[in-house]
């Protein structure tokens, strides 16, 4: 596959990875729960860009979805998420762990309201996320849990997993930091393959900065770290997806291939008994397929996106992570559908990208000292093999 520009800037990488999640979380919004052929039905066709509420003007009251204001340009907590964690690295500086999210992210959700778009209207954050980080506010705040098991018994889903392109970004061309990092953050939220996603979406996004990254590269990275269901999912996925040079073609079989480690079953709205269990077995369905659409893609923004978004079930959160990647790669979010999106949702889609670049930045700087005085400190210890 053809490498996206090798001199494309931290910044410009950043940027295109951050807006490239928003964008892709509002394309999904709306469709988000839906099978591909109940999108098809429901839209006459497929999605190409934007579009309104699932029950149009009904969707105040309509059920599931009430009182959620899912399309139009809306960003979802995917998005509310990721901005809640690059506020994190802005006070902090620096890597975080598992305390940093007791310390800062859990205060950030319970105590400042926020324009909240689903909602049209201002509102703590706490009030718009799902049951699953919910979990962070009852687990770390009213229960007092270590943090860096605090994830232990929550629903295993993508919860964490969805807003960890924060730390690939901070951890920019070095997979295995990124990896490491997100594993001890998504540890106060997740455990189990819903933890093992976050580290390796992280790695992916880490592995997407990298000057003349490509799709296949990425998925060689991801393989490289990810475990046990995790990692058989994403292999099963890929091996699909290389069938495939468009979208639409390659719906059923990416569904096909994860549906054997994805617990959710084949009614996502109706989630079998063992759904989002602790297993060693199984994995998330929306890396596998955000990785899967990459690849059919061939790293495009707008062709992985829409695969994500026409893929029904988890397909906001897909579609962030496919977004992330695509834009991280330095492939161009359509400036039609980001203007719409900042506009809709009220937010400056990136004015995150600017912060996160300087903390970046800062936090590199660090590193770098960290590794020098370490390596002068090793070779204080006298070995004449590392004096050479």
């Amino acid at each position: 596959m053809r490498p996206k520009n090798p001199r494309t800037s931290l910044e410009d990488r950043i940027t295109g990875a951050l807006v490239g999640a928003a964008v892709g979380d509002a394309l999904g919004g709306p469709v988000e729960g839906y099978s591909p052929d109940q999108i098809l039905e429901r839209h006459s066709g497929r999605v190409h860009g934007i579009v309104g509420p699932w029950n149009g003007e009904a969707w105040r009251t309509a059920r599931p979805l009430a009182p959620y204001h899912k399309g139009d340009g809306h960003v979802t907590d995917d998005t509310l998420m990721t901005h809640a964690l690059i506020r994190v690295y802005d006070r902090v500086r620096d890597h975080l762990d598992a305390y940093a999210i007791a310390d800062h992210l859990v205060p950030d959700l319970m105590t400042t309201p926020r324009w909240i778009p689903e909602l049209e209207q201002e509102a703590l954050p706490l009030h718009r996320i799902f049951l699953a980080e919910k979990w962070l506010v009852a687990r770390l705040h009213y229960a007092h849990a270590d943090p860096r098991e605090a994830g232990v018994g929550n629903i295993v889903n993508c919860g964490a997993a969805m807003y960890m392109a924060p730390v690939g970004l901070v951890n920019a061309a070095d997979p295995g930091a990124a990896y490491t990092e997100a594993i001890d953050i998504a540890g106060a939220h997740q455990s189990s393959y819903g933890r093992e996603a976050a580290g390796v979406f992280a790695a992916a996004v880490a592995a997407a900065t990298t000057p003349g990254a490509t799709p296949d590269s990425i998925v060689t990275t991801a393989l490289s770290l990810a475990k046990d269901g995790t990692r058989t999912a994403i292999e099963r996925v890929c091996e699909a997806a290389s069938f495939h040079t468009d979208f639409e073609s390659a719906l059923i079989p990416l569904r096909e291939a994860v549906a054997p480690y994805d617990t959710v079953g084949p009614d996502y709205r109706a989630p079998s008994l063992g759904a989002r269990r602790p297993s060693r077995l199984h994995s998330i369905e929306e890396l596998p397929v955000a990785l899967g659409m990459l690849l059919v893609a061939r790293g495009d923004y707008r062709h992985a996106v829409l695969g994500a978004v026409n893929y029904g079930r988890d397909c906001d959160s897909i579609a962030t992570m496919t977004g992330a990647l695509a834009g991280a790669l330095g492939s161009p979010v359509p400036e039609d559908w980001s203007k719409q999106v900042a506009e809709a949702s009220r937010l400056d889609l990136w004015q995150p990208a600017t912060t996160l670049t300087a903390v970046t930045r800062e936090i590199f700087e660090r590193d770098v000292h960290r590794r020098r005085t370490h390596e002068s400190a090793f070779i204080g210890l006298g070995d004449p093999k590392c004096s050479d």
